[in-house]
């Protein structure tokens, strides 16, 4: 081959070979390594010219004296090994910076005709590019891979079709119950339980169709420390493809909502449970959303009304709903879904059986709160309470009748009683006139209590009437306080403002000032008087009667104007009476369009008031 190549080749063509080849060439000649030549390719990488030529290479590049390369060059022209570098990192200096660069390179000795080494050969890559990918694919890897074992999700990597496991997080290894150990291994031989399941056959798939997967709250069936358990996730398999598009690894995602499946089915359980607990009651029990739309009706409603389910539940009860009364309802509702306040009404509805009969329900509904104090729904009912109704009419008619009907004997009796009396005092006889005085006295009282029981029915029916008049409320309010001052042990005051002349129902007025004040001295029994206070503001007229009393308690303070109510004190004792007259008064203020309220302080006292326009027509055009 020697032979061939003195006899066939000449030099120069050599040097052109040598010159134009695709790498970078140089041959260093002699102990200082001089520059023999050097192609354009190598020129290139070192950053140099071709001044570089017949200098010692440690002169032409300084910078990689430094490097190890003298140490190399030894090796190979001293012991005549050869040297193979594979992306070694070089820093050169090319237009005055100094930076890093990587090549594959071979460094051969050189010998002449009787084998002695006279110089080294040089063939050098530069494969700085390539290397600055691979670093930044490997920091992307890391990186990816770190971002994996920081996700707040369970996340795994399974390579080729036979899912060797690549990669799996904490939270993933939890899930499945295992440990680290896992890594490396087939899924199917690392969690044996998935036999039998559809896991691993649409992960294998995937290799073939290449296509996402996704399931949500599907369910998984894993040993879980020891224990074979049923788990729910929301979880994805996506393919991880190279360049050519083919499937080389699958991604897994997935989030446990067992907790979230397990208290959905709680709820759906409950829910049944209070259906079939609806269903089970007399009452029409429905439910709504937290804004009031109607979302459900138990069976009893439609076995009443006998709709269909898929009618819409509202349009269902304004249809049975006595004509004119839907309207006011809705007002009523929709306040009660704006402030979150329990729904109470009366109204009626159509019974089917009879046409243009209609029953009386009572209304009511309560909101549901979230664990955040929000309405979350509401929950109500409709009772039958016509039966009731009626049994309310009947007593009223009785009390009426009854009432009406005690006043004939009651008047006679009490003029029989004063005559007695009168008779008795003219015998000189006082000890038995007393007692019949004490009896004209328990007469009145009883009359009293009657012509409550008559206003009470009057107002319920409707027929209380209010006759107003002119009058002067400064002579009417000495007037009562005057009365009840001579049957009174306490001191009743007044710090009476001047009112003047008030349009008004004098003689309902004055049953109200008289109530106030007999309750006033009645719930003040270890008190020694009374205050009572009058003024004008604009034309508003009050009027307020504090006592020093037992007071009232705060979450009793709502319920003394409703009928038949009656305060205790704080040992249970209850005074007298009917528990009638805040109701009729109540009633006689509204109707006067006034108000009437209470202040009170448990054994401090209490102050009820009234106000009512000093005249309506001025009200009504204010």
């Amino acid at each position: 081959m020697k032979s061939f190549l003195e006899k066939n080749v000449s030099p120069d063509s050599l040097i052109t070979l040598f010159s134009q080849a695709p790498v970078a060439m140089c041959l260093l000649v002699g102990d200082d390594l001089i520059i023999h030549n050097a192609n354009p390719m190598m020129l290139e990488l070192w950053g140099k010219d071709a001044s570089v030529v017949g200098q010692p290479l440690f002169e032409a590049l300084p910078e990689i004296k430094s490097q190890g390369f003298v140490e190399i060059f030894d090796n190979v022209y001293i012991k005549g090994e050869i040297f193979n570098g594979n992306k070694l990192p070089v820093f050169l200096e090319k237009s005055g910076n100094l930076k890093e660069y990587f090549f594959d390179f071979i460094y051969a000795p050189v010998f002449n005709e009787d084998h002695k080494i006279i110089g080294v050969s040089v063939v050098a890559t530069e494969v700085t590019d390539q290397v600055i990918s691979e670093r930044k694919l490997k920091e992307s890897e890391y990186r990816f891979e770190d971002l994996i074992k920081k996700s707040d999700y369970s996340i795994a990597i399974y390579r080729t079709d036979d899912l060797y496991i690549e990669l799996a997080n904490d939270l993933m290894l939890k899930t499945w119950g295992k440990d680290a150990s896992v890594i490396g291994l087939k899924l199917e031989d690392a969690l044996p339980e998935l036999e039998g399941q559809p896991f691993i056959g649409i992960l294998k798939d995937i290799f073939k169709t290449g296509k996402t997967y996704t399931a949500t709250e599907d369910r998984v069936d894993l040993v879980v420390d020891g224990k074979l358990q049923s788990y729910y996730f929301n979880f994805s398999y996506k393919p991880l493809k190279n360049s050519a598009g083919e499937v080389y690894a699958i991604h897994n995602m997935a989030v446990d909502v067992t907790d979230l499946v397990t208290a959905r089915k709680e709820i759906q359980e409950r829910e049944e449970k209070f259906r079939d607990l609806a269903d089970s009651m007399p009452q029409f029990v429905w439910t709504s959303d937290k804004d009031g739309k109607i979302t459900y009706m138990n069976d009893n409603w439609y076995r009443y009304t006998g709709f269909e389910k898929d009618e819409d539940p509202a349009a269902g009860v304004k249809r049975v709903m006595k004509p004119g009364v839907y309207e006011n309802v809705e007002i009523l509702w929709a306040e009660s879904v704006k402030e979150g306040k329990p729904f109470e009404m009366e109204y009626q509805f159509i019974d089917p059986g009879k046409p243009e009969v209609y029953r009386w329900f009572l209304g009511r509904a309560v909101p549901a709160f979230d664990e955040n104090g929000s309405v979350k729904q509401w929950i109500g009912t409709f009772t039958d309470i016509d039966d009731f109704k009626q049994l309310q009419t009947q007593k009223d008619n009785f009390l009426g009748i009854a009432s009406h009907e005690l006043k004939t004997p009651l008047t006679s009796l009490k003029i029989y009683t004063q005559f007695i009396e009168k008779n008795l005092v003219k015998k000189n006889d006082l000890k038995n006139a007393e007692v019949a005085a004490k009896m004209d006295g328990q007469i009145d009282l009883l009359t009293s209590l009657i012509s409550d029981l008559l206003d009470v029915t009057k107002i319920q029916n409707g027929k209380i009437q209010l006759n107003e008049t002119e009058f002067d409320f400064d002579l009417l309010t000495e007037e009562i306080v005057a009365e009840q001052q001579m049957t009174s042990r306490h001191r009743i005051i007044l710090n009476q403002s001047t009112v003047g002349m008030v349009n008004a129902d004098r003689h309902r007025i004055s049953q109200v000032m008289s109530n106030l004040i007999s309750n006033a001295t009645k719930y003040s029994p270890n008190a020694d008087k009374v205050e009572i206070s009058t003024e004008l503001k604009g034309n508003v007229v009050s009027f307020s009667v504090r006592d020093f009393g037992i007071g009232i308690p705060q979450d009793k303070q709502a319920k003394v104007f409703e009928q038949y109510y009656r305060v205790s004190d704080s040992k249970e004792h209850t005074f007298p009476g009917l528990g009638l007259g805040l109701y009729i008064s109540s009633e006689i203020i509204k109707r006067s369009g006034g108000r009437i309220y209470v202040l009170s302080a448990e054994e401090k006292g209490s102050d009820f008031c009234f106000e009512i326009p000093k005249n309506k027509n001025v009200q009504q055009n204010a």
